[in-house]
């Protein structure tokens, strides 16, 4: 992934200090673009762990259009839970309740989850109802019968609906395009990417979105191009990327989907098999809310 530490290396050496929502201080630069060869592998990082079972579980999430992060809970994986347990500590039913106990009352109370697991019209929601629209189905048919249109793009940016959202959109449109040599490849525009922790997921993520659509429109996956808006390091973040650079990258892993799954719309986690996945020690950080 000298891709990935590329993108590192240019956030240190040419972003600015600059203040954010979240009151961390971030390094941040404007306008990135990095590319991801699939036939080379799959864009895991390898110098620190990723838990790939929480890119596969919340793009499968998203997949099914689902935005209650109790599916996420229920199959380990916690990585939104920050976000509806901030708005659940301003509500009138809050008890003082830690983040692992409201976690656990997702888990075990399914009149608690619907009320205060749900983070509004995300990512899920966008994809498969865009103010009625179904974009995913609609990206898919498109591909099969037209597939050298200009038009392949789903959008997670819905400006009527951002301010009912827990976080707006990070990764807010991509695009699909089939080359000359019949290649499917994709393009995200990321309007926000926390290069520590949410980038390295992101890569992964639609990267994966790539094959698995491939697949199911019967096209090669080619590449993933990863176009950042605002690029940034977080101040308490600089130490593990400055450590990640000192680490030699391993041989990118590989991935399997196996035999006898029909549709995207019809996958589980298990159905999805990261083969070969050589990596450093995990690095620890902490998620800014």
């Amino acid at each position: 992934m000298q891709e990935y530490l590329k993108l590192v290396k240019n956030v240190l050496k040419n972003g600015v200090e600059k203040a954010d929502r979240t009151k961390t201080g971030t390094i941040s630069l404007f306008g990135t673009q990095n590319r991801y060869n699939l036939a080379q592998g799959f864009p895991l990082v390898t110098t620190k762990k990723i838990y790939f079972h929480a890119v596969v579980v919340e793009l499968l999430w998203f997949i099914s259009g689902n935005t209650n992060i109790k599916y996420l809970v229920d199959n380990n994986v916690n990585i939104w839970n920050e976000w509806p347990f901030e708005i659940y500590k301003k509500s009138k039913e809050y008890q003082g309740e830690d983040l692992s106990t409201f976690v656990e009352k997702i888990r075990t109370d399914y009149q608690f989850a619907d009320l205060h697991a749900n983070l509004g019209p995300v990512y899920g929601k966008q994809w498969r109802n865009f103010n009625g629209k179904d974009q995913l189905k609609t990206l898919i048919n498109n591909l099969k019968n037209d597939p050298d249109s200009r038009r392949h793009i789903i959008s997670a940016w819905n400006p009527s609906e951002v301010e009912d959202m827990a976080l707006p959109p990070c990764h807010t449109m991509f695009q699909f395009y089939v080359s000359g040599d019949r290649k499917l490849n994709l393009q995200l525009y990321q309007r926000s990417g926390d290069i520590f922790l949410g980038v390295p997921f992101n890569i992964a993520s639609y990267a994966l979105l790539l094959i698995l659509i491939s697949k199911e429109v019967g096209l090669e996956a080619g590449e993933f191009v990863h176009t950042i808006g605002d690029a940034h390091i977080y101040l308490n973040h600089i130490e593990q990327v400055k450590e990640q650079l000192t680490r030699e990258p391993k041989k990118l892993p590989k991935i399997k989907i196996k035999d006898g799954i029909k549709s995207i719309f019809n996958l589980t986690p298990e159905d999805i098999v990261l083969v070969d996945y050589e990596f450093h020690p995990r690095i620890k950080g902490l998620v800014a809310v």
